[in-house]
Order: C-alpha cells, then sequence, then structure tokens
C-alpha cells in the first residue's frame, strides 16, 4: 500500500515533470511512500527518455516505478496528463485508490472521451482539480472542488545570496520564451536592459542590438535570476518560471489577468507600461525590496511544498515523522494599517515613512491602484457604485461589508480613511469598532461643505488635516472650526527637507492634466524627484501637482479644473496673489501666460518667491501620527496579541 501513486507520461518536459519531481521530494521528506505508474501518450508520443528530474527521484529513491503488468494500491491516486486517455492506452493500468484526483493543467482535447476512459478505469468518484483559476474557466459547469490543484516548488532552493544594483534595471525571463512576442512586449530603451535565458523565434524576429541573449544551458535558472532586477511575464497561460521568479527573490510584473492568481505578490502591467512601472520602483530601494519580499513570503505559503502535505492531509495521507523546516526563518507579522479612499498621491506619501513593522495595505478604486503598485504597496479594490452599477443604498451596505471582510482578513490596528466620509464609511465603523478609525481630512472645501462633512469628525479617533498654502482662501470652513484636528505641513512627495531646488538650465515644459506646447520648450514627464530638471509648468491646482510644483519652486501657470474635487479656482487665485504662480482661467489665458514666462526673467521671479515660502513636506509627521495611533490599544484591542 502506498501513500501516493502519481500517474502520468514521464517522458514530457516542462513545468508538468518540475511539480510532480517536486511533488515526489515533498512526499519523501514527510515519510511518505510514492509510486510512478508510466502510461504512453497516444501518437504522436515522444522519442526521449524519462525527464531527469523524474530519473533523480527514481535514482535517489524518494520513489518506486511501477511495473507495466503490476496491481497498485495506494491512498491517493494523482492523474497527471490526462491528455494520456485522449485514446484508449495499450496497457489499462489497474490501481486501486482511496481517492483518485485528475490534475487538470490544462483541458485534453478529447474531453468528453478521457473523462469517459478514466472513470471507466478508475470509478466515478474521480476528482477534477484544475491547477489554477484559467483552466478552472474552461471546464466550466463541471463539479470541481473548491480549490485548485496547484503546482509546488521547493522555495529553499532558489533564493539568491545576491542581487547586483545596477544604475540601468535588468528586465527579463527565462524557460524558452518566444523572441517575436518578447519583441513586442519588452521595451526598446536605453534605460532598462534585457536580458533573456533560452529564447526560441524564427528567423525574422530580430530583437534590439542592445538584448543580451543567453544560450539555453549557458546559466541555470537560478543563476540567471540572480541577474535579473525584475522578471515580466505577458503570455497568457500559468508558468511555472513566475514561481522560480517569486523565490528567487525577484519582483514579477505579470499581465493584469493573473491577479486573481498572485494578489499583491506581483506588479501588474500592460507591456506599454513596463518601462514606467520598473524605473519607478528601482529609484525605491525600500520598496522594490518590499515587493521582493511579499513575493517570496507569497510563494512560500502558497505554493510552497507544505501546501502540498497539507491537502494530502486533508485526504486522510499524514506525514510519518519530522518534515524538515524551511530554509527561512519565521518572521513576525507585520503590524497593518489601512489606507482606504482615492487619496493615493498622500497615502504614497505618508507610507514610504512608515516605521518598520508597520505595514501599510490600500483599499481604492480601479484609477488609484495601479499608481498604489508603482510604489510597491500592498492593494485591495473598493470599486464604486457606478462600477458596480448600484444605487446608493445599496452600495453603502456593500463597503461595510466589503471593509469588514478586509478588517477581518488583515486585522490592521488603525483604519486611515482618505477624502469624505461618506455613508459607507460610516456604516462600517458602526459596524467594525475594533481598529482605530482615522480621518485625513481634505481642505480647501468647495464653499459651504465644509461644515457638512466636518461633523462627521466625531466618528473617528482621530483626524487630521494635510497643510494648504491657500488655507486662507478656504471657503469651505467659514462656518466650521477646526477644535481637535491634528495638523502638519503639507504632504507631498518630494523629498523631506527639499522645499526649493535648483532649476538646470534647459527649455522643458511639464504638463500636468493640461495640454500646452511651447515654442523652443520640450515637453517633458517628471515625478516629484526629477522637478529640478522642469523648467517650467502648467498644471492643474489639485493638491498634489499644486504644493510639489511650488515646493520645488517650479514656475507654474495653474489652470483650475472647474469639476475638480476641491475648490481649484481658490487655490490658484491665491497662489497668484501670493505672486509665485500664475492663474489663468482657461486654454486662452494659459497659452499667453506661458508665452509671458517664456522670458527667464519672468520664470526666475516666480521662483525666487516660491523660495521665499516657508514650505515644508509633512509626510513624516504624518506617519509619525498615524503610527502613533496604531501603537494604542482600545478596550476592544486589549486581547489582541498581533
Amino acid at each position: 500500500m502506498y501513500d501516493v501513486a502519481i500517474l502520468s507520461d514521464l517522458r514530457y518536459p516542462g513545468g508538468g515533470a518540475a511539480s510532480l519531481a517536486a511533488e515526489v521530494q515533498a512526499q519523501a521528506a514527510a515519510g511518505l511512500t510514492t509510486v510512478l505508474i508510466h502510461v504512453p501518450s497516444p501518437p504522436p508520443r515522444p522519442t526521449r527518455p524519462f525527464r531527469s528530474r523524474i530519473v533523480a527521484c527514481l535514482r535517489d529513491g524518494l520513489a518506486d516505478l511501477a511495473d507495466d503488468d503490476a496491481e497498485i494500491t495506494a491512498k491517493v491516486l494523482l492523474i497527471r496528463r490526462p491528455q494520456v486517455f485522449t485514446e484508449e492506452p495499450v496497457v489499462m493500468p489497474r490501481v486501486r485508490a482511496a481517492h483518485t484526483i485528475v490534475v487538470l493543467d490544462r483541458p485534453p482535447g478529447d474531453l468528453a472521451g478521457a473523462r469517459e476512459r478514466i472513470e471507466r478505469c478508475f470509478g466515478p468518484g474521480v476528482v477534477w482539480a484544475p491547477v489554477n483559476g484559467q483552466v478552472r474557466d474552461e471546464v466550466a459547469g463541471w463539479v470541481l472542488p473548491e480549490t485548485d490543484w496547484h503546482e509546488i516548488i521547493d522555495v529553499a532552493s532558489w533564493p539568491v545570496d545576491s542581487r547586483p544594483w545596477a544604475a540601468v534595471p535588468v528586465v527579463g525571463r527565462h524557460g524558452r520564451p518566444d523572441l517575436a512576442r518578447l519583441v513586442a512586449a519588452y521595451p526598446d530603451s536605453p534605460d532598462v536592459k534585457v536580458r533573456l535565458l533560452g529564447a526560441v523565434g524564427r528567423d525574422d524576429a530580430r530583437p534590439p542590438a542592445s538584448w543580451e541573449l543567453v544560450e539555453d544551458g549557458a546559466e541555470s535558472p537560478r543563476e540567471f535570476l540572480g541577474r535579473l532586477d525584475f522578471f515580466a511575464y505577458f503570455d497568457e497561460a500559468f508558468d511555472r518560471t513566475i514561481l522560480e521568479a517569486m523565490a528567487s527573490g525577484v519582483p514579477v510584473v505579470l499581465a493584469p489577468h493573473f491577479r486573481a492568481t498572485f494578489a499583491e505578490a506581483a506588479l501588474y502591467a500592460q507591456p506599454a507600461g513596463l518601462r514606467d512601472l520598473v524605473l519607478r520602483l528601482h529609484k525605491d530601494r525600500p520598496a522594490y525590496e518590499a515587493q521582493a519580499a511579499r513575493a517570496t513570503s507569497f510563494v512560500t505559503e502558497h505554493f510552497g511544498s507544505a501546501s502540498h502535505i497539507a491537502r494530502l492531509a486533508s485526504l486522510g495521507v499524514l506525514p510519518r515523522g519530522v518534515v524538515p523546516p524551511p530554509r527561512f526563518h519565521a518572521v513576525r507579522p507585520p503590524r497593518r494599517v489601512l489606507l482606504v479612499g482615492d487619496d493615493i498621491n498622500r497615502f504614497r506619501a505618508v507610507a514610504r515613512h512608515l516605521p518598520a513593522g508597520l505595514e501599510a495595505i490600500v483599499v481604492a478604486g480601479s484609477a488609484g491602484l495601479a499608481d498604489a503598485h508603482a510604489a510597491g504597496l500592498l492593494t485591495e479594490y473598493l470599486p464604486a457604485a457606478e462600477d458596480l452599477g448600484a444605487p446608493e443604498d445599496r452600495w453603502t451596505g456593500f463597503v461595510r461589508d466589503r471593509l469588514r471582510h478586509l478588517i477581518d482578513l488583515y486585522g490592521p490596528r488603525a483604519v486611515l480613511v482618505g477624502g469624505v466620509p461618506h455613508d459607507g464609511i460610516a456604516a462600517a465603523i458602526a459596524d467594525h469598532p475594533g481598529p482605530r478609525w482615522l480621518w485625513l481630512r481634505p481642505a480647501m472645501w468647495r464653499r459651504g461643505t465644509g461644515g457638512e462633512w466636518a461633523a462627521r469628525g466625531a466618528l473617528f479617533a482621530g483626524v487630521l488635516e494635510p497643510g494648504e498654502f491657500a488655507a486662507p482662501a478656504d471657503e469651505g470652513w467659514t462656518t466650521t472650526a477646526r477644535a481637535g484636528v491634528s495638523a502638519v505641513e503639507p504632504i507631498t512627495e518630494l523629498p523631506i527637507g527639499l522645499p526649493h531646488v535648483d532649476r538646470r538650465p534647459g527649455q522643458t515644459l511639464l504638463c500636468r492634466g493640461v495640454e500646452a506646447t511651447l515654442p523652443g520648450f520640450t515637453v517633458v514627464e517628471a515625478g516629484p524627484d526629477d522637478l529640478d530638471e522642469v523648467t517650467l509648468a502648467v498644471s492643474r491646482a489639485d493638491y498634489t501637482n499644486f504644493h510639489e510644483l511650488l515646493g520645488a519652486g517650479v514656475p507654474t501657470v495653474f489652470v483650475p479644473d472647474p469639476d475638480g474635487a476641491d475648490d481649484e479656482l481658490s487655490r490658484a487665485r491665491f497662489a497668484a496673489a501670493a505672486g509665485v504662480a500664475v492663474c489663468a482661467t482657461d486654454d486662452e489665458a494659459a497659452a499667453a501666460a506661458l508665452e509671458r514666462l517664456a522670458d527667464p526673467v519672468a520664470r526666475e521671479a516666480l521662483s525666487r518667491r516660491c523660495a521665499e515660502l516657508p514650505f515644508g513636506n509633512g509626510a513624516a509627521d504624518a506617519a509619525a501620527w498615524l503610527a502613533g495611533h496604531c501603537s494604542r490599544r482600545s478596550e476592544v484591542e486589549a486581547g489582541d496579541v498581533r
């Protein structure tokens, strides 16, 4: 009586053989016995011998090989590659097992015929288990188990001791990728290096000359992954190389359809966004390392050997003896805080200054998730009412239930709400008072709205108001007191302690939310760390752009958005009255203002006035305020040992 019998064509290469070998190794380490049953595939059959991984398992005594005419008895029979049953096998195996699991890595071509033969041979109680959600969707309508029979990987054999940190990030992948598809997906850019292992393709697949193509076998996959900064995979089908990259400790960028499988363990982008995502994260080493750690932790928990032993145990096959512990030291789970709302820019600024051991999870709509991902933050989706097509009252209940689930899932010490605390937030606070509920309150309310929303401050254990340079023009607070509200300097992603930067020589125009051109000027993109390269800017007067551009001393024409979330017009007019920027209420006025600022003397006057501003960055203070609330313990939390 074997514990596990595995039936497959043992000659096929790829991830199936690797996962099969990993299962055999995990079973042997747990003291379980395994027998391998070889069933040849229908013609055309491969002419190659057994895979080397399989031969190694047999050679090392980790499994037995069944004779063709043997009758096998096992507690669990795993059928891999059910495609071997698309035709009647030459020799029908004789196996008796308490549980028979057919592992579907892809539906067989003749699914109905294969199913009939398998159930005729092994009984009607066969369980068909897909390896992932993609395969599950392809066999919709079948009775399937709730969980997938996913591949596993020996995580302990993949970590890379050290990874070089070059000025130019290296992106690539291994596993014999198709070169023609990669030419269309990977960037051809001097600020990103592309490196590929074992790429294959036709003669007309011509990669850029700067790409480095490593021949298959010249480096082991582990060695190759140790020389990458990012692993990027945009194919439709699941591939084991993703697990290998995560286990090696390299951040992984995947096509968005993989989010259901890998959640926050990966970053997600379309090919067109790969370059920008890589460059942003490569500049932020702490966020980069946090993303790599998340990937390794995820693959260990969800695809490591222990997950396979656990699913066998659920079938009554219990390990014998002592299972060797993983080679990773256990890490105490971090304390967590939920950042709820679409105030992504301020969330990002605050999160990067949180102390070690306090992890932020952003809960936002689809518009903000990409930016939160780019900062290396964990994210959860909270769709708006219009995204769901739900009336306001039903959406209120949805928000309450969604936040209840996330609080139960993550056990946060605090929930920081950005923006206005709508009815859904109020319902969630009443439903789940355990964590400390906090409010990151906006400034520059529209006329008459401040009192309406500020009254909800009583729902929160603490209220923080980010600084606002144009606060004297804030007409939304005419009837509202600020008693009991904490305040910090404006919260931005500008470098702390750098309220003004010297302009580099050049003729560059930065456009944020406004389309414009100026003869002699090159339109550029620039983040908070690159504003010293900007000569002149035209921008909406939303909170983030307003304070970043003034704080960095960029001569700016602000064009307020009349439909913006806050009072952009009052903000832009105040800046103009203070002599630190120009306010233009339409595109024609903006074009005229830009022509005036083409004169370096006019630009220097604005920059000089910006340099006189007592401008700081309150992101670090806001993070300290939030961390302080997370360290407090309410009566409800008194029994919490996290």
